[in-house]
């Protein structure tokens, strides 16, 4: 029996729970009703509970889950996180941002970007989401033991499976979808991958409406153009919420636990490197896109991604990306806090392994794909790198957590700090200038060929 995982209120349930208490909205009569009917408690740690509900328990997930949307967060909360932009805009650091470094008013015209850093930011987000895929929900222990076996501790090279112990490769299997085409032994070209997927949707959105993108637009290019098996969490649902008829306004708040996770944050870079040097600009773009699917901290880490992007295209310094991204979102937020934090780690004295086992110590309640632990550990490996692409992407996966996904956004602001033709070619050549997807019109694509399409849909 195929089941869809992510969409049946036995899935949901348990994470709209426990979405609901990090919240400090009270659910305990919800989930007493649910537990008495035999719900299940313990959330999915990935896609769907073992086996499916009865019709009984199903009906009452759905009533429960229409009852925990109209329960209203805590007035503080809501006020620190808001929704809207103009309120997003009101309570960033710096007004709406943080300048650019290089001496350009945050909304002045786009500058002219080198085409090296454009394609290193494409090949940079490439390599560093192909570093993390076979190990996609492996965890951190497991990620270090597969490596300590393949001699590739420190990781130094894509994972591979020649030589792996036996035992180490039963007690923390590959991620099955990504295994066969992500390790040494098998790499050709860059394999398809949902971070992937997302750069060339938002690409052609550019290219058709300019800045003029609506939500609306974003909706229509996913029906139109995304498999939607090709979407997990919140877009999931969010994808099933159009289907049935919401409008693109209201799809994200229907039934959907998942709005504070990461998927938003990776639809964004685009936003950047169309918009470089204008952070607020673009920005401003990811909000219109994340709100089809995210609320508040999911948001806000889209509109940091692409804020960090479009300055990573004309600065001289990670740190000024990661200023530029904070700048656009409330200082207020969980969100900013976990930034800050794995920032502060970054430049610590403490070792890579002590600093990351702090910020499990912190954010390892969250879900693995959740926005706010993961972009913890992304700040922390961009401040540790100081920059430098192979440390960012390196440390970012050793982390664990949503590694393709962390891999991707470190990688795409140090390639393209750094511009293709300094990275290192055991990262670059693997890819062989062809990307893989079932996006209409991209299979098959180069990354010089995105570069191009890139810089010629830049915003004026």
């Amino acid at each position: 029996m195929i089941r869809l995982s992510w969409t049946q209120p036995e899935d949901l349930v348990p994470h709209a729970l426990v979405a609901a208490r990090l919240d400090g909205i009270d659910v305990d009569d919800l989930a007493a009703r649910w537990q008495a009917a035999g719900g299940p408690v313990t959330p999915p740690v990935t896609g769907a509970t073992p086996l499916p509900a009865g019709d009984d328990v199903r009906a009452l997930g759905v009533e429960l889950l229409a009852e925990l949307d109209r329960r209203p967060i805590p007035a503080d909360l809501a006020a620190a996180e808001p929704d809207d932009l103009e309120s997003i805009e009101q309570l960033a650091p710096n007004g709406s941002c943080q300048a650019p470094p290089v001496g350009r008013a945050a909304d002045s015209a786009a500058p002219d970007v080198d085409p090296d850093r454009v394609h290193g930011a494409w090949v940079g987000r490439a390599a560093g989401c192909l570093l993390g895929k076979p190990v996609e929900k492996v965890g951190r222990v497991g990620i270090r033991a597969i490596a300590e076996s393949t001699g590739n501790w420190p990781i130094a090279s894509y994972f591979t499976a020649v030589g792996l112990d036996l035992e180490i490769a039963k007690a923390h299997p590959w991620n099955r979808r990504s295994a066969v085409n992500s390790l040494v032994e098998n790499i050709d070209g860059m394999p398809e991958d949902d971070d992937m997927n997302f750069p060339l949707i938002v690409l052609g959105l550019v290219e058709r409406h300019g800045e003029g993108i609506t939500t609306d637009h974003v909706a229509q290019a996913w029906l139109d153009e995304l498999p939607a098996g090709r979407v997990f969490t919140a877009e999931r649902i969010t994808y099933r919420n159009l289907l049935a008829g919401d409008e693109p306004d209201v799809a994200a708040v229907r039934g959907n636990p998942f709005t504070d996770w990461i998927g938003a944050q990776i639809r964004t870079d685009l936003y950047g490197w169309v918009a470089p040097g204008q952070p607020r600009r673009a920005a401003r773009l990811a909000w219109t896109d994340a709100r089809l699917s995210h609320r508040r901290n999911g948001v806000y880490g889209a509109m940091f991604v692409a804020a960090a992007t479009s300055m990573a295209l004309v600065a001289d310094s990670v740190d000024d990306c990661i200023a530029a991204g904070l700048g656009v979102v409330p200082g207020g937020s969980r969100f900013a806090a976990a930034i800050r934090r794995g920032v502060e780690l970054g430049r610590s004295d403490a070792t890579d392994q002590a600093a990351i086992d702090m910020i499990y110590d912190e954010y390892g309640h969250l879900h693995w794909v959740h926005a706010i632990n993961n972009s913890a550990l992304c700040a922390f490996a961009l401040a540790r790198s100081g920059g430098d692409y192979e440390t960012a992407i390196t440390a970012t996966v050793s982390g664990g957590w949503d590694t393709d996904s962390n891999g991707a956004t470190v990688g795409s602001i140090c390639g393209a700090l750094a511009g293709a033709s300094a990275l290192p070619g055991r990262w670059t050549e693997p890819l062989r200038n062809r990307l893989a997807t079932s996006v209409r019109g991209f299979d098959g694509i180069g990354f010089d060929d995105l570069t191009r399409r890139t810089i010629e849909a830049k915003l004026p």
